[in-house]
């Protein structure tokens, strides 16, 4: 008999690509998804679907205890909200309430995908993020992922495991692909500032790989999860007109002409009612100076080992993005 997993977040970006994981190790899979989630793409994957509400601790475990999940994966939240209220119930609230009703209803694992935003970059160029670092986050969104790893790691009865992913990329990821668009339809290659950085990156099939591996991991741990390696702020653009053999013009904007401009932005954004898709929160991030992370104990505990490193990456996205008409 197979067993049976939860998975959250299922019409995102990373949901997807752990569905697949999931159904390709031989788990029964059950999807949750808003009511107005596009979910076409999900239409020939044998999964089943659910709706919860992540408000009523008490529907959670009804509904954790009816279905006999053995396992759940947390992959549902925002990166980007309305405001810090919004960042809190989604990201915090909705994932202690999960966890809770996991607990009480004694699922064998729960897997929350937290991010490397919930540590925070290093503020100097040398030395690397373990798990042992001194978690200081630098914006909104890092400061909920912290605070909701913090609620489930004082649920006692709870076997988790937290992933801290670095910058996520792959087929359907709609964020890091603005940049790339810009390189691909209008030859430029846009930076805020002009610092010198060491970045990471970890594939979507690779964090999904991660993710189904986190199930069996030791109790009650935490992972950093990248593709094991750093690259300059200029690689990727050098990686992808590589492959694409086209050119590209660098230009550097100043940082505090971004930060005015996405002040403006939020402005607007807020009359609108929306998320700003630019906040100064973001710059901080996008301009850090390091977010080098070791894996090393994701290595030795989880046996993951990245199958792709940022070109092997890039080359599979581009093909995906050109096939699929993004590009």
């Amino acid at each position: 008999m197979k067993e049976r997993v939860l998975i959250t977040g299922a019409s995102g970006f990373v949901g997807y690509h752990i569905i697949s994981e999931a159904l390709n190790n031989n788990l029964e899979v059950y999807a949750t998804v808003r009511k107005s989630s596009d979910v076409g793409h999900l239409k020939n994957l044998n999964i089943q679907y659910t709706h919860l509400k992540f408000n009523d601790i008490a529907l959670l475990t009804q509904e954790i205890q009816k279905k006999r999940y053995d396992y759940i994966i947390h992959a549902a939240g925002v990166t980007t909200a309305r405001s810090q209220k919004e960042f809190s119930v989604v990201n915090v609230k909705f994932t202690q309430n999960l966890a809770q009703a996991a607990e009480i209803s004694g699922v064998k694992k729960f897997v929350f995908i937290s991010s490397i935003a919930a540590v925070g970059p290093l503020k100097t160029a040398n030395g690397i993020i373990t798990e042992d670092t001194l978690a200081a986050p630098i914006s909104v969104y890092g400061k909920s992922k912290l605070t909701a790893e913090q609620k489930i790691t004082a649920l006692p009865a709870l076997n988790y495991t937290i992933l801290r992913p670095t910058a996520v990329y792959g087929p359907r990821e709609k964020g890091i692909f603005v940049f790339i668009k810009q390189i691909v339809k209008k030859g430029i290659e846009p930076y805020i500032g002009d610092a010198e950085q060491k970045l990471s990156f970890v594939y979507a099939k690779d964090l999904a790989m991660a993710s189904i591996k986190a199930l069996f991991a030791p109790a009650k741990s935490i992972y950093n999860i990248t593709d094991g390696n750093f690259y300059s702020r200029y690689e990727m653009a050098d990686i992808i007109t590589e492959i694409l053999k086209i050119r590209a013009y660098k230009f550097h904007l100043p940082v505090n002409f971004v930060k005015i401009v996405a002040a403006v932005n939020g402005k607007i954004s807020s009359l609108r009612g929306k998320a700003a898709s630019l906040s100064a929160d973001r710059i901080n991030e996008l301009t850090a100076l390091n977010w080098n992370c070791s894996i090393e104990k994701a290595k030795a505990e989880l046996g993951f080992y990245p199958r792709y490193n940022l070109h092997a990456g890039l080359t599979e996205s581009l093909a995906w993005y050109k096939e699929n008409k993004w590009l």
